[in-house]
């Protein structure tokens, strides 16, 4: 799915756009057991219910694609004949209406879900979108591909906090508990994808909201396929390839250049409006090293590597392997942030037999908010 595909079903997720008749649940405790289902008619609900239940499900797409947003992937084989893939498909063609398919879901991900502990919501809905499909000349027209979808989320439970509650018939405060309140989805899904306007049956998009957790337990019991890489976890990855790979020549301008051109790539793509995804192979990854200053032989060795890590075949999302935003720099004791579009403001240098880090002043500098002179002659140096 594309960055414009997600807003489309995004904008189903309101009480006015979806066709979504019923809310299903099981209300799960630390222990495994199920406390209690859940199955409400959406029209039945108060609009503030209907609202409250459709913004956990919309949460679940919620995010960047490729870093709280994965796409899994099914294997042929697993989409010809699969318990998986069947339990999926029979789920999403009954709309959640068959009881026991909803029973078996629910033990799927019980039995293998870890919530540290806490009591957590399995929650269940079900859409129909008849795709609009426009004309060369703009107009809608009647050969638009019906989408039926089911989301899922699920959610921790966990105990409110005491409050003061005012009494009016008493005309005072009373320490009062909110009761077990839904927190944010901490993980959930889409199935099918949305893949160029239409059900894709050989992929999911998966939702995490710590795009540092990758929930192998979960996608194991519900996809039974390999478990995407986190995002937090590639950085590190590539943080330790490049430290790796250049080893003795891993040196500050190196490095600068590879973050300062990966950044650039990816306001470029932002200005471009492109939907799909900015990925790069690990070839491509190659070349950004090679340019910044790395040989031929470093380069070819960072591929492999980067290959064995990641996969022959890997897209790798620019802003998953380095920050767009900022640039960080740092000692034991002193910590540097800069935008990637300043950075050639810092330079490594030797300085009378220190190494020091410059900082170009010229267009001021504040200390703790005032600004301060720098006296003609004085080094601005960091050590």
């Amino acid at each position: 799915m594309n960055q414009k595909e997600l807003r489309e079903i995004r904008r189903r997720i309101r009480p006015e756009h979806n066709s979504i008749t019923h809310l299903y649940g099981c209300y799960v405790n630390g222990a495994k057991e199920i406390i209690s289902t859940l199955e409400e008619s959406l029209g039945l609900l108060t609009q503030e219910e209907q609202e409250k239940y459709l913004a956990l499900l919309k949460k679940t797409l919620s995010g960047a694609l490729g870093k709280n947003l994965l796409n899994i992937s099914f294997a042929t084989k697993q989409v010809l004949d699969s318990e998986e893939h069947r339990l999926l498909s029979a789920l999403r063609k009954s709309e959640g209406k068959d009881a026991a398919l909803r029973e078996q879901f629910y033990r799927t991900v019980m039995e293998k879900l870890d919530m540290d502990g806490e009591n957590y919501l399995i929650l269940l809905a079900f859409d129909t979108y008849d795709v609009p499909h426009y004309g060369k000349d703009g107009s809608m027209d009647d050969a638009g591909e019906v989408y039926k979808y089911m989301l899922c989320a699920v959610c921790p439970v966990k105990g409110g906090k005491a409050e003061l509650g005012y009494a009016p018939e008493e005309k005072r405060f009373h320490s009062a508990t909110a009761g077990q309140v839904v927190s944010a989805p901490e993980l959930g899904f889409l199935f099918p994808a949305f893949d160029d306007r239409a059900a894709n049956l050989y992929s999911a998009l998966f939702y995490t909201r710590d795009s540092k957790a990758d929930h192998a337990d979960f996608i194991d019991a519900v996809f039974r396929t390999e478990v995407p890489m986190p995002a937090g976890r590639q950085r590190e990855h590539f943080e330790g390839l490049l430290s790796d790979t250049l080893e003795q020549d891993c040196r500050f301008d190196v490095l600068q250049s590879v973050h300062e051109q990966l950044s650039e790539r990816i306001t470029l793509h932002k200005e471009s409006k492109d939907p799909e995804p900015l990925t790069l192979s690990p070839e491509e990854m190659g070349d950004i090293l090679e340019n910044s200053g790395a040989t031929s032989q470093e380069r070819e060795r960072f591929v492999r590597r980067c290959e064995e890590t990641f996969g022959a075949e890997a897209e790798l999302l620019p802003g998953n392997l380095s920050n767009p935003k900022r640039m960080e720099i740092q000692t034991p004791e002193v910590k540097i942030q800069v935008s990637p579009e300043h950075s050639e403001l810092v330079q490594a240098r030797v300085l009378e037999g220190r190494k020091v880090i410059v900082i170009d002043a010229s267009n001021g500098v504040e200390l703790n908010g005032v600004p301060v002179h720098i006296a003609e002659g004085a080094a601005l140096v960091t050590e």
